[in-house]
């Protein structure tokens, strides 16, 4: 399976990650489902149905290797807002061509076209966390059993 082939899946769950070697990265993610509606009540005010999002127990975890990395950062996704200047392509997993990320690498690293040689910004945009990867590696991706 390949990254782009990921670039139209929606709602995921970040699992976690580890670095089996130094410096290379691997991260582990779940598929989610819409749960059957539900009232959403605040205090006394009714708003309506909501649907939650449940993790498909059934479901193979997915699984990203990056064989090596220049940076990566996972933030709260309630701390995050739309940017206009990024540029991206996909959804929830996204191959940016522009992006605050990267200018962050170019400022706070000496990394370049050079050295380590040309490499990309890959985004996941998972319910509850945002996650950059910045890597000159293609990410591998499969899929696990629970």
């Amino acid at each position: 399976m390949e990254y782009k082939d990921l670039m139209e899946q929606k709602d995921i769950f970040f699992f976690g990650l580890k670095e089996p070697e130094v410096n290379s990265l691997t991260m582990y993610f779940s598929k989610s489902e819409k749960g059957d509606p539900e009232p959403l009540i605040i205090g006394e005010k009714n708003f309506g149905d909501s649907y939650p999002i449940k993790v498909d127990e059934n479901s193979p975890l997915i699984q990203i290797d990056f064989q090596t990395y220049v940076a990566y950062s996972i933030r709260n996704e309630s701390y995050t807002s739309w940017d206009d200047y990024e540029e991206f392509e996909g959804k929830i997993f996204r191959i940016y061509k522009k992006s605050r990320y990267l200018d962050f690498i170019s400022v706070g690293t000496f990394a370049s076209e050079d050295f380590p040689g040309p490499f990309m910004h890959y985004g996941i945009s998972c319910l509850d966390h945002i996650i950059d990867i910045v890597s000159v590696s293609k990410p591998v991706v499969s899929e696990i059993r629970r």
